[in-house]
């Protein structure tokens, strides 16, 4: 598949999870249809991208976008850590795929929005550290209150730097994470915090669009403002590339 500057290729890394439809148990490249509709509400084309055995730097050449889904958490060891009891139902080959996607994406220069694993795994991936179980560390379940249910969380922004440039300087999302970003990766800049202080939102500096958010912006499909703002920088990469 082939872009065009207005209709952007975004590439999605998805889960690879042994899951049943229909009459069928096998194992399936899954992601959340909420993600989807997110890229394709803002005139963007999705590509789904499950752990292959591929060239991460060739996958990465014909895309002007890539977005890091949400899901398991990171092997500690990715980030110079022992597992903490806590940090259950890691996928290494997950995490090494979306590794050589980033990798490769930061080289290009291509647009990314890292989003809750996402935000977590660049973070990892620019020197950073993880929060294993983030109830210890700020006393409260808020961020995920339960399985299966987002937490309702009022998150301030830097309304100078992204996501804030875009979504301004408050904004009511919704949350699914019991890991955060400990320690801040090399060159990347907190840019949202939750009221207990944990960060919600950084920025890659000096690149057009590289932002982690570790709420589920997806999960606001009547607010896709910073969606549309990731296809928008993403249509200019490909503008750019297509030149």
């Amino acid at each position: 598949m082939v872009s065009n500057a207005s209709e952007p290729l975004i590439g999605i890394s998805t889960y690879l999870e042994e899951t049943s439809w229909g009459d069928w148990r096998r194992r399936a490249a899954l992601l959340p249809e909420n993600y989807i509709s997110a890229v394709t509400r803002t005139g963007a084309i999705p590509v789904l991208l499950p752990p292959v055995d591929a060239d991460a730097t060739a996958v990465v050449r014909r895309l002007d976008g890539l977005l890091l889904a949400g899901g398991a958490d990171l092997t500690p060891q990715s980030y110079g850590a022992q597992p903490h009891p806590k940090t259950v139902g890691i996928r290494p080959e997950r995490d090494c795929w979306e590794h050589e996607l980033l990798n490769a994406a930061l080289v290009a220069d291509l647009p990314v929005l890292a989003v809750c694993r996402g935000a977590q795994l660049l973070n990892v991936a620019c020197g950073g550290t993880l929060h294993q179980h983030l109830p210890e560390v700020v006393g409260h379940d808020a961020h995920r209150p339960s399985p299966g249910d987002f937490g309702p969380m009022a998150v301030r922004l830097d309304d100078q730097r992204l996501p804030g440039s875009v979504l301004g300087g408050q904004v009511k999302v919704c949350c699914y994470h019991h890991q955060s970003l400990d320690r801040i990766g090399d060159g990347l800049l907190a840019s949202g915090w939750a009221e207990d202080g944990t960060v919600e939102a950084v920025v890659l500096p000096g690149r057009e669009f590289v932002v982690g958010v570790q709420w589920h912006p997806e999960e606001t499909l009547d607010d896709v403002r910073l969606f549309a703002a990731f296809a928008d920088a993403a249509r200019r990469y490909g503008a750019r590339r297509m030149a």
